[in-house]
């Protein structure tokens, strides 16, 4: 017997005669015998009360009855009615709501409360031997034979037949199951449809017992099967929750929960309702007839006496069962305590909960161990004191865990003798004798599965614990903002911000609470090796506290960790610093060996990357560091956090010159317009100061050579072709008067000095090559710009260079010391000028390109020459013109050069022969320009006539104006008012409603405020 669930009482001393059928009526007893008689027995103290008083109303019986359960005293007769039934009464039932009671002898009899008079007799029931009430639908069904009759009670003196059905075999056992009932004949268990008799086969029954069907609270059935019983829903399906496994086949079975009593040959038992359904307690009783279940009573009728069985409060049960250590049942129990005491039992429930976490902790139990004490809402720290190893933060503003004592309460309604808890159960025992001395049971403690018991423990209290601390924090920062608190809070605000969240002061409960979990749960966390999950906690909003994690990080050398740890906290030149100790490490030839990761410096840089915004005096200081290393994505780190070019040059500058020239070409490379004209001239000047301290090297080694190029000599002349943002007079003047002058000519060329830029190309570097890309240089830039400007006439500059060599040599070096000295007011013009006519084939030239020469070539222009300078071109002599240059120009860039000034410019005695590649694809295009021009010509000359055809056509339309014609505008007659026709030749209107209308809509048209 696990505890005492009823006590047995004797009601009924001893009976003259046999007990055949027992019933209940309020608190009275009424007993069937075998001589055919009713005899009603009543309390002690209700008879005795009764012979005390005077003689009452008819009615004292039924208000007897009807306020009173039975009572644990003894019972004694209180009237007999004779010739109650004529044969052995098989069964009585008391039908609460319709005050009768049923009775089943030689047939199914109703008789009314409290008189007993017989109220309808079912004659069809003759020979019944088993039936079934419907309390709520008022439906009797019984069992003669092979049949099954249904009746309706018709709410008056009668009863109304409503179905009758074959059955295969004799019915031992029914039950109404919802709308259908549940037979036990001979063999098996079968559904019965009440409404078309349709049969379903359940399971077959025992060999051993007859067939038991019995009805639950909630609809399901349990059905017997020798020693077992099934539980099965409303039709017949079996159900999971497992089975009853009696002693021995019960003849009754009895449901009063949270216990199911059978009724055994030689004992009562009464088990759990709760799977596995164990045995909870036995009552030894001889020569038992019946079982019946009354209001909280269950009574026990022998042959000559009747027992009671009584519950035993539920409070001295639960003391019981958990001073045996049978927790789930008490906790069951507990659940069945009243309503109105529901603060007793939730620090019944607790202190159970509690008791059983301890014993299922010692016992290796952890996880449920873990549940239990969630269940039980005990303190984190509580659970947390079993844990001495993990190291917390400590709080004035939480208790010690020591302070925490079993609640299961002391009320005096706790008492066994109250009706409905029990006394309380001891104390647990304090939490200082939970913890050993001995290092096996501390081992044990902080064992791998102990901890991830108390991990899940701790995530299932984090949720509302850190909503609780957030909420807080936020209330307090909208306070803040508000102004309803200016109290500075000095030491006793955190000097750290957690992610997410603002500073708040540390007296906090909440807070201090979210700490201490935290700060629990990622040493935990990393006792068990999980720091993926440790860092996700730390990504998270987290409260950890600081010191003791950093401690506990370092010493277990979660880097990656303690990084994260820092970032939340803000924390971020530590985490910076740490971080480059840890690149180095990585990267060092002999790498610690603590070091269980590789780190390298793109970390870095990601670290840095949320910081631009906040802090970018911190990112350029770190960013210092991988600069030289990653240099494409620090400079990526600075465009992504928008950080000013001009400050990270000048940090540059000032911290580290030697990254300088790194970072501006960087920047340049990736975006020319990111960098502004400064910086594009500053970097100009720093490549400019180094070739000029290369120059002065090789110079003063006398090794000098112009064609000699280094890498920064390449980059400055790559800068400055390719960028715009420098000042080219002032570079100018750095030039040394007799070198670099690739660079000069550059410069020239930005100063829109073309021809001493030619000059030097030819002339100076004597690479033809050099001034040709310069000329389609400026002539492709030409062809971009907005102007009409046209950028032919460089090619022609350049002609006037290779045909008079000797007079722009020497005229360069003037030129070159008055730009240098002081810049010109008016830029010169590239045109070589206007010159005459000379020849037939000039002429020739000048009639093809015509009127039509800009529409044909777009470098076409006029020179501003005169024919004396056209002879002063010459006045060298053709010794020294560079022809085969004139040649090869004209031919590989015919199309850009206006060939009638071209021709101009040519000596006499050149050779047609030699202009062969110039004119033959010149005079093929001008001829070409030429037919499909006529072409277009004589199309435009087609549609004008097709529109003055169309003209005529439409003017050829006859309008007649009668003394009838309307107009349509203003519905008046035309008469002899000037009129206006519609194209459609049909509308006809005056010419004043015409301009009229025409008027209006202009009007409307131009209105801002027209309608769309």
């Amino acid at each position: 017997m696990v505890h005492s669930a009823y006590d047995s009482f004797q009601l009924v001393t001893h009976s003259s005669t046999r007990i055949d059928a027992i019933e209940s009526y309020g608190s009275t007893l009424l007993l069937s015998c075998s001589d055919g008689s009713l005899r009603i027995y009543a309390p002690e103290s209700s008879a005795s009360d009764v012979h005390r008083s005077p003689p009452s109303p008819s009615s004292e019986f039924q208000s007897e009855t009807l306020t009173l359960e039975l009572k644990k005293e003894g019972y004694i007769l209180e009237r007999t009615i004779n010739g109650f039934s004529k044969k052995p009464m098989l069964a009585m039932e008391v039908l609460k709501s319709r005050e009768l009671l049923l009775s089943l002898s030689e047939s199914i009899a109703f008789h009314r409360l409290p008189n007993f008079e017989t109220l309808a007799v079912i004659t069809k029931a003759k020979g019944a031997n088993a039936y079934s009430w419907d309390e709520k639908r008022g439906f009797l069904c019984f069992a003669r034979q092979k049949r099954v009759c249904i009746f309706r009670h018709d709410g008056g003196r009668g009863f109304v037949e409503v179905k009758e059905f074959g059955v295969p075999d004799t019915v031992k056992s029914m039950s109404w199951s919802g709308e259908n009932i549940c037979l036990g004949i001979r063999r098996e268990y079968v559904i019965l449809n009440s409404t078309n008799g349709a049969l379903s086969e359940v399971f077959p029954s025992g060999r051993i017992a007859p067939p038991m069907v019995v009805s639950l609270p909630y609809g399901e059935l349990l059905l017997g099967k020798d020693n077992i019983g099934v539980f099965v829903d409303q039709n017949g399906k079996l159900l999971q929750e497992g089975r009853i496994c009696w002693s021995e086949a019960p003849t009754t079975i009895i449901v009063e929960k949270p216990y199911v009593i059978g009724l055994l040959p030689r004992r009562v038992e009464i088990r759990s309702l709760r799977d596995p359904y164990p045995l909870i307690q036995t009552v030894v009783l001889s020569n038992v007839r019946r079982l019946l279940q009354s209001t909280h009573v269950i009574v026990v009728a022998l042959e000559n006496s009747v027992y009671g069985l009584f519950p035993v409060p539920l409070g001295a049960q639960i003391v019981q069962l958990t001073a045996s250590g049978n927790f789930e049942e008490a906790l069951s129990l507990c659940k069945l305590l009243s309503p109105e005491d529901s603060s007793h039992r939730s620090a019944k429930e607790q202190s159970i909960h509690i008791r059983y976490a301890h014993y299922l902790f010692e016992n290796g139990s952890y996880e449920e161990a873990m549940e239990h004490f969630l269940a039980s809402q005990v303190e984190i720290t509580y659970v947390l004191s079993l844990y001495p190893s993990i190291i917390l933060p400590k709080s004035s503003a939480i208790p010690e865990p020591e302070k925490y004592v079993d609640i299961s309460g002391d009320a005096p309604d706790l008492s066994r003798g109250s009706s409905d808890m029990s006394d309380d159960f001891e104390t647990s025992p304090p939490l200082h004798a939970l913890d050993s001395d001995s290092a096996d049971l501390e081992s044990k403690k902080m064992s791998h599965n102990t901890v991830m018991a108390l991990i899940k423990f701790l995530q299932k209290k984090r949720h509302n614990i850190v909503e609780k601390a957030a909420a807080e924090g936020t209330e307090e920062a909208v306070s803040d903002a508000v102004g309803h608190n200016f109290v500075s809070y000095g030491s006793t605000r955190s000097k750290k911000m957690s992610k997410g969240r603002a500073s708040t002061p540390i007296s906090s409960v909440s807070r201090d609470i979210a700490a201490i979990l935290d700060t629990a749960l990622l040493q935990a966390l990393l006792l068990t090796g999980q720091p993926s999950a440790a860092l996700e906690l730390l990504k998270g909003l987290n409260y950890c506290d600081e010191k003791i994690c950093e401690e506990f990080l370092l010493e277990k050398n979660q880097f990656v960790c303690l990084l994260e740890l820092y970032k939340c906290n803000g924390m971020h030149r530590e985490a910076l610093e740490l971080l480059h100790k840890l690149v180095e490490d990585s990267t060092s030839n002999n790498p610690p060996a603590e070091l269980i990761q590789k780190f390298k410096p793109e970390m870095i840089i990601n670290y840095l990357k949320p910081l631009c915004g906040t802090d970018p005096m911190l990112v350029l200081e770190f960013s210092m560091l991988v600069l030289e290393s990653c240099p494409t994505q620090t400079i990526e780190l600075f465009l992504y956090g928008n950080i000013p070019a001009d400050l990270v040059n000048s940090y540059l500058k000032q911290h580290a010159p030697g990254l300088q020239t790194t970072y501006l070409e960087l920047m340049l490379a990736m975006n020319e317009h990111s960098i502004s004209g400064n910086l594009q001239n500053e970097m100009v000047q720093i490549y400019l100061s180094e070739v000029l301290d290369w120059y002065a090297d090789l110079n003063s080694q006398q090794n000098w050579d112009e064609k000699t190029y280094s890498p920064t000599r390449k980059k400055l002349l790559s800068a400055l072709e390719s960028i715009s943002g420098y000042n080219p007079e002032v570079l100018l003047k750095r030039l040394p008067p007799d070198a670099l002058y690739e660079e000069r000519a550059i410069l020239l060329g930005k100063m829109n000095q073309h021809e001493l830029a030619l000059s030097i190309y030819v002339h100076k570097l004597n690479v033809p090559e050099l001034a040709m890309s310069y000329c389609d240089r400026v002539y492709e830039s030409g062809l971009h710009q907005p102007s009409p400007k046209s950028y032919g006439n460089i090619y022609l500059t350049l002609l006037q260079i290779y045909l008079n060599p000797r007079k722009t040599t020497r005229n360069f070096e003037k030129r070159i010391t008055n730009l240098t000295s002081k810049r010109n007011s008016g830029i010169s013009k590239v045109g070589p000028g206007s010159f005459k006519t000379k020849g037939r084939l000039s002429k020739k030239i000048a009639e093809i390109e015509g009127a039509e020469e800009t529409r044909i070539s777009p470098s076409g222009t006029d020179s501003g020459k005169s024919d004396g300078d056209t002879d002063d071109v010459f006045e060298e002599g053709a010794s020294t013109i560079m022809l085969d240059e004139v040649h090869d120009l004209l031919g590989r860039r015919w199309d850009r050069i206006n060939g009638a000034h071209a021709l101009r410019l040519l000596p006499r005695e050149t050779k047609l022969k030699n202009l062969l590649p110039f004119l033959a694809p010149l005079l093929r295009r001008s001829s070409e320009a030429y037919r499909n021009f006529s072409v277009i010509k004589s199309l435009r000359e087609s549609e004008n006539l097709q529109v003055k055809d169309e003209l005529y056509s439409h003017r050829k339309n006859v309008v007649k104006i009668t003394g009838d014609s309307m107009c349509s505008l203003c519905n008046k007659k035309i008469g002899t008012s000037v009129f206006a026709v519609y194209p459609n030749g049909r509308t006809i209107v005056h010419f004043v409603c015409f301009k009229d209308s025409q008027n209006m809509k202009a009007v409307a048209k131009g209105s801002p405020f027209r309608k769309r």
